[in-house]
């Protein structure tokens, strides 16, 4: 069986992001895994290496090419979050970055960060 799984975190994914993910997946998944990563510099850190030669082969990586979205299942996902689901926020809850947001916009906004 073939999966996707993936995690969002607020911000940039640092290595520290990577390993807790990792670690999630190996606490709830029995078995070997295979983990195709793109080449954000986290997935080669030395933290990261540390965490996947303790697992002791239960972690098997592959990279994918420099450029190749073709061959990352993700940017299928991102090209369809923007193309579809993106275009549904409603502009009056999202705060510009260059001025702070009105009590009224925070107030209106969603509470969940990730929104």
């Amino acid at each position: 069986m073939v999966e996707l799984l993936l995690r969002l975190f607020p911000g940039a994914i640092k290595s520290p992001q990577v390993v807790e993910f990792l670690g999630h997946l190996m606490r709830h998944l029995p078995d070997k895994l295979l983990i195709i990563w793109d080449g954000l510099p986290s997935h080669r850190s030395h933290l990261v290496w540390d965490f996947v030669r303790q697992q002791r082969g239960r972690l098997w990586l592959e990279f994918l090419p420099a450029y190749a979205p073709e061959l990352n299942p993700v940017e299928y996902l991102w090209s369809h979050w923007k193309q579809h689901e993106t275009t549904e926020l409603l502009p009056e809850h999202l705060c510009a970055a260059e001025r702070p947001c009105s009590s009224r916009a925070q107030a209106d906004a969603p509470a969940d960060p990730l929104w």
